[in-house]
């Protein structure tokens, strides 16, 4: 059960996930080894995923963001196994989500410029596993992006 020392200490690395067990320990008053204790309990149950760095997507030539509505022709569990494998796979597909209701999935996609997502919507995207309809929104500002959790 997480108690509110381990969500301080999320909390704290949600901000910064490069802190020491020192300063972390330090920022949310307890000692080293306890913190460290709680540190590496977070991280083999599974609570903390892994660690990245919070990369500037402009600063690497991919500034360009679409948000992508998927409905599938049918839906099938091989069908969707598949659908899922592709989409894991493809890196220019940055956030994916199942959804109920009409449509059946919401991918969050990056690319260099419209021309290279339009190359990539032509080849990659509607060559997806029952592919239906695809429809697209160009994102003209992100205002949130990665904000971590309410803990």
């Amino acid at each position: 059960m997480i108690d509110k020392i381990d969500r301080s200490i999320l909390r704290s690395l949600q901000q910064d996930g490069r802190r020491t067990a020192t300063a972390l320990a330090s920022d949310i008053g307890l000692t080293v080894a306890p913190c460290h204790r709680r540190l590496r309990e977070l991280e083999s149950s599974g609570v903390i995923r892994g660690y990245r760095a919070d990369i500037e997507r402009s600063a690497v030539g991919l500034g360009f963001e679409a948000i992508v509505f998927v409905t599938l022709r049918q839906v099938d569990r091989a069908t969707l196994a598949e659908f899922e494998r592709q989409v894991i796979a493809n890196t220019h597909i940055i956030e994916a989500e199942r959804l109920f209701g009409d449509i059946d999935y919401l991918l969050k996609v990056v690319a260099a410029d419209l021309s290279a997502y339009q190359h990539f919507y032509d080849e990659e995207l509607s060559a997806l596993p029952a592919v239906e309809q695809l429809t697209s929104t160009i994102v003209m500002k992100n205002l949130k992006a990665g904000a971590g959790l309410p803990l």
